[in-house]
């Protein structure tokens, strides 16, 4: 960019004293850029260290510090034209404690995150190597501005909240590609709440964000297993033969799969076993169920718990984000849910010892064989991590109660960065078997009922795949709660926001769970009550 002419440098020609009728005094004329126009001024002219407009003359050494970054020798710094410091932050620090308004740079770059305090004014393309510090830039053809260009960071922060303007003038900012501090938004300028700021005759660019991060995937192998269910006794082992006891998964989350437990081994009659836990909210499949005991019929066996409930696809992050005082913050695609434990099995019917059949032999204990427990369900998989969301591009972002003026300067952004993929979801854990019936009891003349066998526990649900991530904006401008002006000759371009990032596991052509896309405007104008989203 060529560095504008600034229009309205006027040059102050001092007059001798002239004695008028009935008056007297120091006079002085004020000549326009080419010095055609010269009027009589009544009043003496303020003080060089007073005129905010750059002169082309020299500077004197007490109207302000100065800073070069290219300022040779090893002796002390005394922020003189003869001595200028070498750090611009060093220079403001010193203009704030020395009560000076004013730092002068040269027009070189200095590498370096500056922040500027409310009422000092940063002068910078300054003709340093003739000693005199002027501004001559815009009468000889030339374009030497300060730049402030970190390779990382914000480049220009502005501070202060008592009502006092710091102008800048002369001035490129730099900020490089995803420079911010949360690796991938690129940010030239903050106002921080409260400050005020004019811009003029400079230039502040912002560079290119980055993609943001893939959702974290949850992990491949399974969730955790169910447990096998534990077996009956077998008959004409105990006097009453009491069923298996029931086995329970406990998940990560605290929620628990519990197979049925067995029914009791009986003499007349056997017991009915248990149904698997959790039950389902509608089960027209009759997943879980007990086996009945043994009566005029055998016993029978219990069924097998349902599967967990396969969790759905988050969905895509979506809105404009948020300004903070580190930029700006976007949305995350939303995380995938737990899948659902999968049922316990149902828990066997117990057998009987007398009926129909021989009974035990008169020396053995009478019971009849108990049936086996259910198998606990495998535990719900994990769901993926949502997509990061894209880095921003932002000339310059004013925060509540700060003022921004812009005259003959130039705001550029780059390209946000797109939303990041959702992560996948891991599997559900697997449903164990349940366990065997007690053995029935083989005599030489005749046969006992075998106790029945536990159903197997559900498979756990699958977790759910994430939402993308927000596509990152570009701003030339962004404000929330602050007063914004545009002067003469002040241009705001932007370039192309962000895609929003794919869910995860889905297709290119499956917009379901993506993140929405990025904004881009010359200036975005955020709403004060805007919330700050969840991360």
């Amino acid at each position: 960019m060529r560095f504008p002419r600034w229009r309205h440098v006027r040059r102050l020609c001092a007059l001798a004293a002239v004695a008028m009728s009935g008056a007297g005094g120091l006079s002085g004329c004020i000549y326009t850029e080419d010095c055609s126009d010269e009027r009589m001024c009544l009043a003496p002219p303020k003080s060089p260290c007073e005129v905010l407009e750059p002169s082309v003359g020299p500077v004197m050494d007490e109207c302000g510090v100065f800073v070069s970054a290219s300022a040779g020798g090893d002796g002390p710094r005394t922020g003189t034209r003869l001595e200028p410091f070498t750090s611009l932050q060093q220079a403001i620090v010193e203009a704030q404690a020395r009560g000076l308004h004013h730092v002068y740079a040269c027009g070189e770059t200095f590498e370096e995150e500056v922040t500027l305090i409310s009422g000092v004014h940063l002068w910078g393309g300054r003709r340093c190597e003739d000693g005199g510090w002027s501004y001559g830039w815009s009468f000889d053809g030339g374009n030497h501005p300060t730049a402030i260009a970190p390779p990382q960071g914000i480049p220009l922060r502005v501070v202060g909240d008592e009502g006092a303007t710091s102008t800048i003038f002369g001035v490129r900012v730099v900020a490089a590609d995803a420079s911010a501090s949360d690796g991938k938004s690129s940010i030239a300028v903050i106002l921080s709440p409260g400050a005020r700021l004019k811009v003029v005759a400079s230039d502040v660019q912002a560079g290119n964000g980055k993609d943001g991060e893939a959702g974290e995937d949850a992990p491949r192998e399974r969730a955790k297993d169910g447990v096998t269910g534990n077996d009956g006794a077998d008959a004409c082992t105990e006097d009453f033969a009491t069923g298996a006891l029931p086995v329970v998964t406990v998940c990560e989350d605290g929620t628990e799969s519990i197979g049925g437990y067995g029914g009791d081994g009986g003499t007349e009659l056997g017991g009915d076993g248990g149904a698997g836990q959790p039950d389902p909210a509608e089960n027209p499949e009759g997943n879980g169920r007990a086996g009945t005991g043994a009566d005029i019929a055998r016993c029978s066996d219990g069924s097998k718990g349902g599967k967990g409930a396969d969790s759905g696809r988050g969905g895509g992050a979506v809105g404009v984000g948020h300004l903070s005082i580190d930029g700006w913050v976007g949305v995350r695609g939303e995380d995938g849910k737990r899948g659902g434990v999968g049922q316990g099995g149902g828990g066997g019917g117990g057998s009987k010892a007398r009926g129909e059949m021989i009974g035990c032999p008169a020396n053995r204990p009478q019971g009849g064989a108990a049936g086996g427990s259910g198998g606990s369900g495998g535990c719900g998989g994990l769901g993926g991590k949502g997509g990061g969301y894209g880095g921003a591009s932002i000339g310059i972002v004013a925060l509540q109660g700060s003022a921004l003026t812009l005259e003959a300067t130039a705001v550029a952004t780059g390209k946000g960065g797109n939303g990041g993929v959702g992560g996948t979801g891991q599997p559900g854990g697997r449903g164990r078997p349940g366990g065997q019936g007690g053995l029935g009891f083989d005599g030489t003349t005749g046969v006992l009922w075998e106790g029945c066998r536990g159903g197997s526990g559900g498979n756990g649900g699958r977790g759910g795949d994430a939402g993308g991530g927000l596509g990152g904006p570009s701003y030339g401008v962004a404000s929330v709660g602050a007063y914004v002006s545009f002067g003469p000759d002040a241009t705001l371009e932007h370039r192309t926001p962000g895609d929003g990032g794919a869910a995860g596991n889905a297709s290119s052509d499956d917009d379901a769970g993506r993140g929405e896309f990025g904004r881009a405007m010359p200036w975005r104008q955020f709403d004060v009550s805007n919330p700050e989203p969840p991360h």
